[in-house]
């Protein structure tokens, strides 16, 4: 198995990281280029134990000409071009570089730009979640894909939230954790907003009534492991359809910037009415990607979701498990999930996190990498 470690601009460019990373083994690092807000610890710098990141941020230079949504620079960290940086650093060191590309997660220019936010049925404003259905989204969307791998060499490029967010995803001091059951959370992350409804063809306001009203009645209901709703299946489709041509218009506009022959690898899942970081394939997703990454964090599910991506999706593209070394609870045997996927078909392990993951964690990436090369 392939193994791609993540890390931020400024873990890398610690001065310890590149030889920390040789000494693991890794095959390729994976690095922030375009990012959300974040406090991130930093358990192996001798001088400070987080950098809090405030806003989303663009760790490239951002200069020339942009449309409606242009990003911020960070000021947390000392360089222009920080990202760069770190490739170039990893470059000179004989390690594999990737980039890694937040799109439609970005609160600062949700909140600076209202109008293309995803809304839901009764109209409130998820300010984290940029909708692919505007184009000004799309536009920007490729911009910061050009713009993140510009002047660097890459072995890959790896796109996370290359669709729609929605109602439950990390937001400030996040109050929803089990509030919403799962049939709940899937109607609220359904965006109503204008571009969106105009690509329905039916009234907008009727469907938007409709699924207020289902909202309502299954809160009602008390019940907070309901996973189904009563809509209409014909509206069900309908929505889908719109969610899933504005997901392959913001991912087709992205492709068209990167350079021919680069690895593409998208963080995705099967179940296309999935948001947030890994949202839901589209059925022409796989035709346009080297690599699918799911996610892997719980071990009870995650070799089941790999065996279920094999199956579905062509031979061709590689399958990839998304797994943590800094969750609250560690994985008990982590060298024994690693060769569950393995069977089940993964290809490919990804490591969260060469940064976040100190000396007392540092042991599970080591004993996963490890792991992963056995299979």
């Amino acid at each position: 198995m392939k193994v791609t470690g993540y890390a931020y601009p400024w873990d890398v460019l610690e001065s310890d990281f590149v030889s920390r990373v040789q000494a693991l083994g890794v095959d390729e690092v994976a690095v922030a280029l375009s990012y959300h807000s974040a406090r991130a610890a930093t358990p192996w710098s001798p001088s400070r134990t987080a950098v809090v990141a405030r806003h989303a941020a663009f760790y490239r230079p951002v200069s020339g000409e942009w449309g409606t949504l242009r990003p911020s620079t960070p000021d947390w960290v000392s360089s222009g071009d920080s990202g760069g940086d770190a490739v170039r650093l990893l470059n000179e060191a004989g390690i594999p570089a990737a980039a890694w590309i937040v799109l439609t997660h970005n609160s600062q220019l949700g909140y600076e730009h209202p109008d293309v936010v995803v809304r839901n049925c009764f109209g409130e404003a998820y300010p984290w979640a940029l909708c692919p259905a505007q184009p000004a989204v799309r536009e920007y969307a490729a911009k910061v894909t050009a713009e993140a791998v510009a002047g660097l060499e890459l072995a890959s490029v790896i796109l996370e939230a290359c669709g729609p967010l929605g109602a439950v995803h990390q937001h400030q001091h996040e109050k929803t954790d089990g509030v919403w059951a799962p049939a709940v959370a899937r109607l609220l992350s359904i965006c109503c907003c204008d571009a969106c409804a105009a690509s329905w063809d039916v009234d907008a306001d009727a469907v938007r009534a409709q699924l207020v009203e289902e909202v309502r009645r299954l809160i009602a209901t008390g019940d907070l492991q309901i996973t189904g709703d009563r809509l209409p299946p014909e509206l069900t489709q309908l929505l889908l359809r719109g969610r899933q041509r504005a997901t392959d218009e913001l991912r087709a506009a992205v492709l068209a910037t990167l350079p021919e022959g680069i690895r593409i690898v998208l963080h995705g899942a099967l179940d296309p009415w999935v948001t947030g970081a890994l949202p839901g394939l589209t059925p022409s997703a796989p035709d346009d990607v080297d690599a699918v990454v799911l996610f892997g964090w719980a071990p009870a599910t995650g070799a089941e979701a790999v065996a279920a991506a094999r199956e579905a999706l062509p031979e061709r593209v590689a399958i990839a498990s998304y797994i943590t070394a800094v969750a609250a609870a560690p994985v008990p045997d982590i060298a024994a999930y690693v060769g569950e996927l393995a069977k089940a078909g993964a290809a490919e392990l990804h490591l969260y996190h060469l940064g976040l993951a100190g000396p007392g964690r540092w042991g599970d990436l080591g004993t996963a990498t490890a792991a992963a090369h056995e299979n």
